[in-house]
């Protein structure tokens, strides 16, 4: 009895040592020392000003700006929460939201459709990215509220143009942080 309960007092205190200390650690260097920025979030800073990362959407909501998917994590983009709203589409909150979102896309575009990625949130409600068809609706704002050409916003648009990854799976998708950041380099806000 004596030398069981020593051989697993022993085994208990080999394994916390050997998988709750040593593998983290060597799990942590090897992932600062090969992929030291997506290990920290990715983060982007401009000026020395932390801007947010490049994997977590953002809220942006003023005219000048390409907007994001809304987000239903939290209080919005809240990467403790992360999650999706669950309203099935025959809620009348969900249908209620998304009309709003809607009719406030057709101020600038009367009658326009609006492309659904930027009236329904994603699963994780953290998206940062949105389709090519969100980016072009938002063109025709952006350009009026900075002083560009349409063209010149679509440069932009098509720079920050991802393709599928690795050649087929998803769409091409656009991130919003970086298009705004870059925005903000070309005609900064006066």
């Amino acid at each position: 009895m004596r030398r069981n309960l020593v051989t697993a007092v022993l085994y208990t205190f080999i394994t916390t040592v050997l998988f709750g200390l040593i593998y983290p650690f060597v799990v942590t260097g090897l992932a600062q020392a090969l992929f030291h920025d997506k290990a920290n979030g990715q983060l982007l800073y401009k000026n020395g000003q932390l801007m947010g990362s490049r994997i977590i959407g953002q809220p942006f909501t003023a005219p000048q700006y390409f907007h994001s998917r809304p987000s239903e994590a939290g209080n919005g983009y809240d990467a403790a929460n992360s999650s999706g709203s669950n309203l099935g589409p025959t809620n009348k909150k969900l249908i209620d939201r998304v009309a709003g979102d809607v009719a406030l896309f057709q101020l600038d575009h009367p009658n326009a459709d609006v492309p659904i990625d930027l009236v329904t949130a994603s699963g994780s409600g953290l998206d940062p990215d949105i389709t090519q068809a969100a980016a072009e609706f938002q063109v025709v704002r952006i350009a009026k509220e900075r002083h560009l050409s349409e063209d010149a916003v679509r440069r932009i648009v098509a720079q920050h143009t991802e393709g599928r990854q690795f050649g087929f799976l998803g769409e091409p998708r656009v991130n919003v942080l970086l298009l705004n950041m870059d925005l903000d380099h070309l005609s900064p806000l006066r």
